[in-house]
């Protein structure tokens, strides 16, 4: 992920280059925007809630495979050591205080999950083709909802692998089918995005996930055309000769199939699934300023050039729903501060639908100017200021327990002190809920604290419990719509979850409501507030 930009920890070679509520409480109150029928007004997930938007950012981690760097720990565990794997992180997600994670499902043009289309992948049993014995993919969606995660499946559209995984590609690998595909560059496979039929191939692939897994975003990650090796060329003559059309230069038809890539990709998306969010993590530098005017005021790397990755132009055509640049550089960085990127990105999407989040670069925690628990807070201290950020994605999970632990724990403790909802899909921002108020809600206290319980809605994707003041409970009872916002607040929000109980294990006192999200994330009405002591 972070393309060897910075080189993560030498003892792990893929890190460079994936890293280049016994007894019912006392019912208060209905919601009154509910009427007699049971339709749903806009509930506290709408824009009218003006502090709806203080209660959603993004806090994602990417769950690599490649390489095994953050799950499974190693190739050829058994399907029940997997699993215990696959819980042990979401369980680790949930307790950081995230709410996203962005599983790595097709790392080398292989599948982290039953296809008909692409063998299995090589880091789950060890043998590319191997059957893990059951469908990770879709363990890990059914085990992110139940905790209150969102799961993206996290695509590399191109890469092949390097050259000892060439030589052992499965039977029924595509490249084998169609060895015109790929080309070899730098030591490694790439399909060529040149290849019309390529760009179908993986649009299929994506495709089949999106229609058969209840995912909630499709994820790209940096890897367009390959980073650019010194002396090295990118011999896609062939396709260039047959396709480059009335295209004068080879990297503007370059930088054309892969807008026309992710332009496809989301309008496919968007017809199928719409609540399904479609993002890319590009490298952090789209061109420098000494290129062109516009660009940052940096000094390295460009993705226009080096990858041919137009990011300017999907954001003003909207062809993504989110953008996660990775600003793997400290503050005052001469050659690319991290302040001047994350300024100029936030520029970028200003006026436009596309949400913002900051790739952060966690494997670099004890490196030179990331040392100590100020590792990440330095960065959030800048970005979480600025307007159009809206949250942040760490690479990798793995470094948020290891040498990234005493950071990440400065940033639970400063800026994720209280748990956030997720980013809502591409909706009106006045968008009606699909759901209605939670219904039958209890609670229940003992000395261990206060268990709820409530009734499941077929409509819902994820539930928000609440705990508000006592006083606070005839709000819900008797207030208009501002009222209610006002009262369930990221600061009265104790957490989300996909099942239908929770246990409040705190000793405070108050009343709990709960509320439920559809799955275009829009959080619908209050119906009921319960105290238990009553």
């Amino acid at each position: 992920m972070a393309s060897g930009r910075h080189a993560g920890p030498a003892s792990h070679p893929y890190r460079r280059w994936v890293a280049l509520g016994a007894t019912a409480g006392l019912v208060l109150a209905g919601y009154a925007m509910v009427g007699a029928t049971g339709s749903a007004d806009p509930g506290p997930g709408a824009a009218l809630c003006g502090a709806a938007d203080d209660k959603r950012q993004m806090r994602g981690a990417w769950l690599t495979t490649v390489g095994n760097i953050d799950w499974p720990s190693e190739p050829g565990l058994s399907a029940d050591e997997q699993r215990a794997e696959l819980d042990a992180r979401l369980d680790e997600a949930a307790d950081l205080g995230l709410n996203t994670v962005f599983l790595h499902v097709r790392p080398t043009t292989d599948a982290v999950y039953a296809s008909d289309l692409e063998p299995w992948s090589r880091y789950l049993t060890g043998e590319q083709g191997g059957d893990p014995g059951y469908d990770p993919l879709e363990y890990a969606v059914a085990g992110a909802h139940e905790r209150g995660l969102e799961l993206h499946a996290w695509f590399n559209p191109y890469r092949v692998g390097v050259s000892s995984d060439l030589e052992t590609l499965a039977d029924d690998h595509p490249v084998n089918e169609h060895p015109d595909w790929m080309i070899r560059y730098g030591g490694e496979g790439f399909l060529d995005p040149g290849n019309p039929e390529v760009r179908a191939w993986v649009t299929d692939v994506i495709m089949d996930v999106v229609e058969r897994y209840d995912i909630d975003g499709v994820h790209f990650d940096d890897f367009f055309y390959p980073y650019p090796k010194d002396g090295e060329e990118f011999d896609d003559d062939a396709s260039w000769e047959a396709h480059g059309g009335d295209f004068d230069d080879r990297d503007d038809w370059r930088r054309d199939n892969v807008n026309r890539f992710v332009a496809g990709i989301h309008e496919r998306v968007e017809e199928t699934a719409p609540w399904v969010r479609f993002g890319i993590s590009p490298f952090g530098i789209w061109r420098n300023d000494g290129s062109d005017p516009t660009g940052s005021a940096t000094e390295g790397l460009e993705s226009y050039a080096a990858q041919h990755a137009d990011t300017r132009t999907w954001i003003r055509e909207g062809t993504i729903d989110y953008v996660v640049p990775q600003l793997y550089w400290e503050r005052g960085f001469a050659a690319a501060d991290y302040e001047v990127l994350a300024d100029w990105w936030a520029n970028e999407v200003a006026d436009t639908d596309v949400d913002l989040y900051i790739g952060q670069a966690a494997y670099r925690a004890g490196e030179p100017g990331w040392q100590g628990e100020n590792a990440l807070t330095d960065q959030l201290d800048h970005s979480s200021g600025i307007d159009g950020i809206d949250g942040d994605v760490y690479f990798s999970f793995t470094s948020l327990t290891e040498e990234a632990a005493e950071a990440f724990a400065h940033v639970r403790e400063e800026y994720y002190a209280h748990p956030a909802l997720p980013p809502l899909a591409d909706v009106p921002a006045d968008a009606d809920p699909r759901v209605g108020a939670v219904r039958g809600l209890t609670a229940t206290a003992s000395d261990e604290g206060t268990d709820l319980t409530w009734r499941a809605d077929d409509d819902a994707r994820l539930y928000a419990v609440y705990r508000i003041a006592p006083e606070h409970a005839e709000i819900i009872e008797s207030g208009g719509v501002e009222d209610v916002c006002e009262t369930l607040t990221a600061e009265t929000l104790l957490g989300v979850t996909g099942d239908t109980t929770w246990t409040d294990d705190s000793d405070a006192e108050g009343a709990y409501v709960v509320t439920a999200l559809d799955r275009d994330r829009v959080e619908g009405p209050a119906g009921e507030a319960v105290d238990p002591r009553l």
